[in-house]
């Protein structure tokens, strides 16, 4: 492993959660769903064969669902685990997909600047510990006009007593969604309210949507559980 990548990049996940992340659940119930809601926010047409860092790409299975929703010219997937990086290599040979793995930080990508045309990064950053320096690396690496397509689950998700028993994040850097949209806005992105979504979905829920099931519907008054948006870096 480069020297670069120290243990103070990431916190890793359980077993648990590193067996759920290659499940078709995942992929079609988690991956798919943001994908397609990150894909209905953007005021312009996505370019026609961009150049896609999807940074953060785990097992490798958003790439095909990337490749199958922009048919981009060049692919690339970058991930700090090794092993996540591993089963990746060989679900791209399965599935006959053409992209590129790299083994990076997120917070230090090996990436020229302005290289790419879409940033895709998703439940990611709630595992970082260098949150900052991530978000300036995909403005970095992101064209003038390229556009971050962000989908992240927030402080009250990561804090809630299902995810703090399966799962493994740092607790201290969490963030609401707010909080998310403020970084975003801090780096120099640009976004408006209609480039947001904030999803309740029952799976993010403390209660697993157990108040629905028994009818008392979604409370109005809650914490957000999820952000997704899609955010430009300005043109010169």
């Amino acid at each position: 492993m480069p020297q670069s990548m120290t243990s103070n990049a990431y916190v890793p996940e359980t077993r648990f959660g590193f067996w759920f992340l290659g499940t078709n659940i995942w992929r079609n119930h988690v991956l798919k769903i943001a994908i397609d809601d990150l894909r209905r926010l953007t005021d312009t047409p996505f370019p026609s064969a961009p150049i896609i860092a999807d940074v953060g790409c785990g097992q490798g299975n958003s790439l095909s669902l990337l490749n199958a929703a922009f048919a981009p010219s060049r692919l690339i997937g970058v991930e700090f685990d090794a092993e996540s990086l591993s089963i990746a290599r060989a679900t791209l040979t399965k599935q006959g997909i053409d992209a590129e793995l790299q083994q990076n930080d997120c917070a230090n990508i090996d990436l020229p600047d302005s290289s790419v045309d879409m940033v895709f990064c998703h439940q990611t950053f709630h595992h970082l510990l260098r949150q900052e320096d991530a978000m300036r690396e995909f403005y970095r690496i992101l064209k003038p006009g390229g556009r971050l397509l962000f989908a992240e689950s927030t402080r009250a998700y990561i804090h809630s007593w299902v995810i703090k028993l399966l799962f493994r994040h740092p607790m201290h850097v969490q963030r609401t969604a707010d909080e998310y949209k403020a970084m975003i806005r801090a780096v120099g992105f640009e976004f408006d309210a209609r480039n947001v979504s904030e999803p309740y979905l029952w799976w993010s829920r403390s209660d697993l949507g157990a108040f629905e099931w028994f009818g008392f519907g979604v409370p109005k008054e809650r914490e957000e559980t999820l952000v997704n948006l899609v955010a430009t870096k300005p043109r010169d």
